[in-house]
């Protein structure tokens, strides 16, 4: 089997200085959709480095890291990149995220579940700098044919939504290029960019990246219902519903309750169908 569970959970941690600054932090901003107005206040501080505070979704990418697809290197893991889905992201914030940094970055496989007719894998990363510990982020890794040796299923949980009304319903673009400019801040796969490769992993055109929309969402509850601090943002989870393409439209559904926004995303030209689902943003 090219996954190898007890070998890849058993693996030493793998560690590795990473920094960034303030143009990995703008790049990242504006491969969400970030600056448009481009003059607007609210928006520059994103983008113009004077303003500049940092989205705590840029956990994800900073330092361009080990990354989902340097996790899948790991030893006990040999797999195909076109089996590959992210299945569920989270990120802890244990203070925010600096301009600039330098940190050391933690990596290891934390578990492998088996779910019949696939493997998931969590890869969990932690950033410390001088002052101590800055994040943990576990991504969840879904792998087509990979399940079926008996092993724990692991958690499947699913957060209802709110019957009621949402507090705030919002619509951001994607733009037909956004992906190719997203994977700029580390991630690249072929999926998210190569019409070949989309097509042998069976969907008819590159996909948008799930950490491109994470952050498009984050974003949007910080503007809408966080008074655009990004300081007050404490954890964020997510799980992958379904996909996204350059060129669609997302649907963010917001429903605000004592520190913590729940959050469905869909794709607004395919009859809401599902792209993020189970999102909880935790705030001050």
């Amino acid at each position: 089997m090219p996954i190898d569970p007890a070998k890849a959970v058993a693996a030493e941690p793998r560690s590795a200085e990473i920094s960034w600054d303030h143009k990995d932090v703008q790049l990242y901003h504006l491969g969400l959709g970030a600056g448009t107005p481009a003059t607007d206040p609210d928006e520059l501080r994103y983008t113009l480095e004077s303003r500049l505070h940092v989205l705590p979704s840029f956990a994800t990418v900073a330092g361009a890291g080990m990354g989902v697809v340097g996790g899948l290197s790991a030893p006990g893991i040999d797999i195909d990149l076109a089996a590959v889905l992210h299945g569920g992201q989270s990120v802890t914030l244990h203070r925010p995220v600096p301009v600039h940094g330098r940190a050391v970055s933690t990596s290891r496989v934390a578990a492998v579940y088996d779910k019949g007719k696939a493997a998931v894998l969590v890869l969990r990363s932690e950033a410390s700098d001088a002052d101590g510990p800055l994040w943990t982020s576990d991504a969840q890794i879904f792998v087509r044919g990979e399940g079926g040796w008996g092993g724990d299923r692991g958690p499947s949980e699913r957060l209802a939504l709110p019957d009621r009304i949402p507090d705030a319903t919002v619509e951001r673009p994607i733009r037909e290029e956004q992906a190719l400019l997203y994977r700029l801040s580390g991630d690249w796969n072929p999926l998210h960019a190569d019409p070949e490769f989309a097509k042998l992993a069976g969907f008819d055109r590159p996909i948008l990246h799930g950490l491109c929309s994470y952050g498009m969402t984050l974003k949007a509850v910080v503007d809408t219902l966080l008074d655009g601090d990004v300081t007050r943002v404490r954890s964020y989870r997510t799980r992958f519903a379904g996909i996204v393409f350059p060129g669609e439209t997302l649907r963010l559904r917001m429903w605000a309750a004592e520190g913590r926004v729940q959050v469905a995303v869909t794709a607004v030209e395919r009859d809401d169908a599902p792209v993020l689902a189970d999102t909880v943003v935790e705030h001050s």
